[in-house]
């Protein structure tokens, strides 16, 4: 397929800036991929679709504060560093993105907050990539402690509001835990612990796999073939828990159900010759889009996404071209809310 074939016209008012008040209140547009027909719901609603037996499997990754402002060594030039990957704890070495590049030489001093944190600039990566070196005494805790602090939650850019405190929190899955991504997995972010519990009571078992998310699931897709783009590599970790709660429905031919990209990337990255999912850890640059022979799962919840994104393609993917482009004519129609904290799809 080629990347034209997912381009639609996305106006700005269907952009949400911000969530829905309450979670499980988001709209939920239901699509049947072997029929196409289109039902619209509340999210909570998603309990109506799952049954004994049936499994739905997050991704319990952890955003941290990775967006920093500082000031330039000398100059005091003002500037911005995104925090993408730790390449060392314990030297608390980071790859990062800073803006604006062009000011920002090897060599450089950083300093952030009152000078609570300083950096050295050692090397450059891209024309925005740098790594740099955090000149930090204590250890890995005491660092995130200071990055806590100092760091504003990385919403994304098209969101052009100042940060609000409850960003935080809502920027955030309920059940995140391990610290490493820059960005929420967005469908997760639908759910409520009173929803975990409805769908406990139907019999509905919860797996967990971590995928930290980097900013390499929104690079833009810059080549017309498909098969020529790379993704960037993603740290993930699918664990034997995991895999038990999974195979044992898929043996018993129950529904699994991916919540996100992030956790359906996972999952189709650990799949064993038989078919069935296998424990592992590692890094993943898997690129799903059509056509794409699903291993894991029979059902997906995923946000409403970008033009052209690589997340569309998956959910194309996983739907068929045509009956998500159908989807996405309607959605559109019927206002509904796209990206981050938009509405949201199932697909079954």
């Amino acid at each position: 397929m080629k990347l034209s074939e997912f381009k639609f016209e996305l106006p700005n008012n269907l952009i949400a800036l911000d969530p829905a008040e309450n979670r499980d209140e988001s709209r939920l547009m239901v699509v049947h991929k072997d029929s196409g027909k289109i039902e619209h719901k509340v999210f909570k609603d998603v309990v109506e679709y799952f049954g004994d037996g049936d499994v739905m499997v997050g991704n319990d990754t952890m955003v941290f504060p990775a967006r920093l402002y500082g000031r330039k060594e000398k100059t005091g030039a003002k500037i911005e560093v995104f925090l993408l990957r730790e390449l060392n704890a314990d030297m608390h070495l980071w790859d990062v993105l800073v803006d604006p590049a062009r000011k920002i030489r090897v060599g450089n001093k950083l300093y952030f907050g009152n000078g609570d944190l300083v950096a050295e600039v050692i090397d450059n990566t891209t024309s925005r990539g740098r790594t740099i070196r955090f000149l930090f005494d204590g250890d890995s805790a005491a660092f995130d402690k200071v990055v806590e602090t100092l760091g504003e939650t990385p919403l994304p850019k098209y969101i052009k509001r100042k940060i609000k405190p409850e960003d935080k929190e809502r920027f955030q899955t309920i059940f995140a835990k391990n610290k490493g991504a820059v960005s929420a997995p967005t469908a997760g972010m639908h759910f409520t612990r009173q929803l975990l519990k409805r769908l406990q009571l139907k019999g509905v078992d919860m797996a967990y796999i971590t995928l930290h998310i980097g900013l390499g699931t929104f690079r833009p897709v810059d080549v017309e073939d498909l098969t020529k783009h790379k993704m960037d590599s993603e740290n993930f970790i699918v664990s034997q828990e995991a895999v038990d709660i999974v195979n044992k429905a898929l043996d018993n031919k129950n529904r699994v159900c991916a919540i996100g990209t992030t956790t359906m990337r996972a999952l189709e990255s650990a799949v064993s010759a038989t078919n069935r999912l296998k424990a592992r850890e590692g890094w993943t640059d898997k690129f799903i889009f059509p056509p794409y022979d699903f291993k894991i799962c029979n059902a997906m919840i995923t946000n409403f996404h970008m033009p052209e994104s690589t997340l569309l393609m998956m959910a194309s993917a996983f739907g068929g071209y045509d009956v998500i482009t159908e989807a996405y004519k309607v959605a559109r129609k019927e206002k509904y809310k796209f990206l981050t904290y938009g509405d949201a799809m199932l697909i079954i």
